[in-house]
């Protein structure tokens, strides 16, 4: 039995059709991801806030949030006197601790060691800890 060329015509078109359908969501599938790196982050512009509450941020001591999708330090070295920093290391981009009875951050990763201002104070960080404008409005601070 032989086919009419008129059905191998249309089973050529779905075919074409249904292999076009397939590439063009393959297309989308590989895109998607590359077109989200390459996008900014959501919520994370010049603009955008963190309010923290003044009773988190003790004398002497750190208070550890996330500020624009990425991890930041709040600090109290004196009273009244806050200070708020990347806790990304410059080095490697690990997460800084901090350690209460030197009043310093120390890198996990290969030691780098910062001052409560952020300053590098040891070790391989090429440059200081990003710092963070903080405002006082009552019983929280407004970073940003």
């Amino acid at each position: 039995m032989s086919e009419s060329p008129e059905n191998n015509q249309q089973r050529r078109t779905f075919l074409g059709i249904l292999l076009g359908g397939v590439a063009v969501i393959l297309a989308g599938a590989f895109a998607w991801p590359i077109f989200r790196f390459l996008s900014p982050l959501e919520g994370g512009g010049e603009g955008s806030q963190v309010r923290v509450s003044k009773e988190q941020v003790k004398v002497g001591g750190a208070h550890f949030f996330d500020f624009q999708g990425r991890p930041a330090v709040l600090l109290q070295p004196s009273a009244g006197n806050f200070i708020a920093l990347s806790a990304v290391c410059t080095h490697l981009g690990c997460i800084v601790k901090w350690v209460d009875d030197k009043g310093e951050f120390l890198c996990p990763c290969h030691g780098g060691r910062f001052s409560t201002e952020g300053t590098v104070l040891g070790g391989p960080p090429p440059k200081a800890l990003e710092t963070y404008i903080v405002n006082v409005e009552d019983t929280d601070l407004m970073v940003g």
